[in-house]
């Protein structure tokens, strides 16, 4: 039986300056008043079927490899969500293209679950600051709810 070494090391696996080393839970969250619009959020409307909603940001240099939605208080029948996200200066990398849906698609947001990532996307390392966005489809909301969604990062840095 052969012995195979990988001659070339992973430049990435380093701990950072911390004691603790560098694997960090990113805790974000969405709630919803009773006629369906973000609490804390820029607009008094309902959240609508196709709205993108901007949750909060990502800081640049965290390598994402998993993410779980825990849908406490349900949205309105019927909606679903993509989770992913979009770099803050508004413009893409070809690199690491934004996507609406790295982090989940039609997530069950109409139902209280906690809901693993189920995507096979690859892990994302972020080369600057994202916003961690929802799109949702489906349906209308109209119900107060309350949504936790955590990310499970690497912090890398910036190379």
């Amino acid at each position: 039986m052969a012995t195979i070494t990988k001659t070339s090391k992973d430049a990435n696996v380093r701990l950072g300056s911390t004691p603790w080393g560098n694997k960090s839970a990113l805790h974000y969250s969405l709630a919803t008043n009773a006629s369906g619009a973000v609490i804390g959020g820029n607009s008094t409307a309902a959240v609508a079927n196709g709205d993108k909603v901007r949750i909060g940001l990502i800081p640049a240099g965290m390598r994402i490899y998993d993410s779980q939605v825990l849908v406490n208080v349900a949205m309105s029948a019927g909606v679903i969500g993509d989770l992913g996200f979009e770099y803050a200066d508004g413009v893409d990398d070809t690199a690491v293209p934004q996507s609406a849906n790295v982090f989940g698609n039609d997530i069950a947001l109409s139902s209280a679950a906690r809901l693993r990532n189920a995507t096979t996307n690859k892990s994302v390392k972020l080369p600057k600051a994202a916003w961690l966005i929802l799109t949702t489809a489906g349906a209308n909301n109209a119900n107060a709810s309350d949504i936790e969604i955590t990310l499970d990062a690497i912090a890398e840095g910036n190379d």
